[in-house]
């Protein structure tokens, strides 16, 4: 694991504080990592959402992948 220094305005220093003292994080490391990984996971969410409007709008390839390949490549 590596560390990183990251400087951040005191109102979001005053919400971490506030995950500690309510007991949803042991300390600011842990705080920050929830954070990134619930980032991590809203990012992954709105691919899928963009993924299935694409099919709704017919954006969507069909057939044999390997023909589909060979034809983007031309």
């Amino acid at each position: 694991m590596t560390t990183l220094s990251v400087p951040i305005p005191s109102e979001l220093e005053v919400f971490i504080q506030k995950e500690i003292e309510y007991g949803r994080s042991p300390n600011k490391a842990a705080v920050v990592r929830r954070a990134l990984h619930r980032l991590a996971e809203e990012e992954a969410i709105q691919v899928v959402l963009q993924s299935e409007r694409e099919v709704g709008e017919g954006k969507i390839l069909r057939g044999d992948l390997r023909l589909l390949v060979k034809n983007l490549r031309k």
